[in-house]
């Protein structure tokens, strides 16, 4: 991988955009119409990334990003909920307001993390298959098509596992359409963009990686000699 001048601090900024969303996910904003989680604002920037990754440096650069990001995203969660538990200075008095932005319900961090897991393989996958399938022409498809199958994955499942019995399924598929009209809509705006990183990180890595014999198993971390890192 060292071969590459910018992958790292391409997934390190990943994993930033991610804790950073993961922090805001618990206030409700509202765009236009729609109720929606303050997440909004960068998450949907992952699934940018994650076609990134998977378009320049292959699948598995992806997977690497993909489980450093879950990992990171853990860790935040596991000492959020130390800090919470020791006890605080008698002279500090925003106990209840540290709780408020970083106490994390067990079902909230849960369906969090297998969402995120889920969708992010699911886009990841899709881009290489899409990639092999047009010969590397029409990116477009594969941004869009990726995020269409990605974001389906990761709005179903946090909405379902986090809501699931707390509202009635009519009210859980309207959270859902909403959810995923607006983080697919967001991929279709930031095209443009995504096209003229993508395009420049190609010129500047001198790499445009097809996962011809890549492994897609999520749990394999060493890649093989035949898949491009």
């Amino acid at each position: 991988m060292s071969r590459f001048r910018y992958l790292d601090a391409l997934t390190t900024a990943f994993v930033v955009v991610l804790l950073v969303s993961n922090l805001l996910a618990q206030k409700v904003i509202r765009v236009g119409p729609w109720e929606t989680s303050a997440a909004m604002v960068l998450f949907p920037i992952t699934y940018i990334f994650g076609d990134i990754f998977t378009e320049i440096y292959g699948y598995a650069a992806s997977r690497r990003a993909i489980w450093l990001g879950f990992f990171g995203t853990a860790l935040l969660y596991a000492v959020s909920a130390l800090v919470i538990a020791l006890p605080a200075d008698p002279d500090w008095h925003n106990q209840q307001a540290f709780i408020t932005v970083f106490g994390i319900l067990p079902r909230v961090l849960i369906s969090s993390l297998i969402a995120f897991w889920a969708g992010e393989f699911a886009n990841s996958f899709t881009m290489a298959k899409l990639k092999l399938i047009t010969k590397g022409r029409w990116l477009w498809t594969r941004t869009v098509g990726s995020t269409v199958v990605g974001q389906l994955v990761d709005t179903t499942l946090v909405i379902t596992i986090m809501f699931a019995g707390k509202f009635s399924t009519h009210k859980l598929m309207l959270i859902i359409v909403e959810g995923y009209l607006l983080k697919v809509a967001y991929e279709v705006m930031a095209t443009p963009l995504t096209y003229l990183v993508i395009n420049w990180l190609k010129r500047a890595e001198h790499v445009d990686t097809f996962d011809t014999h890549t492994n897609f198993n999520p749990f394999r971390f060493a890649p093989r000699s035949s898949e491009k890192l």
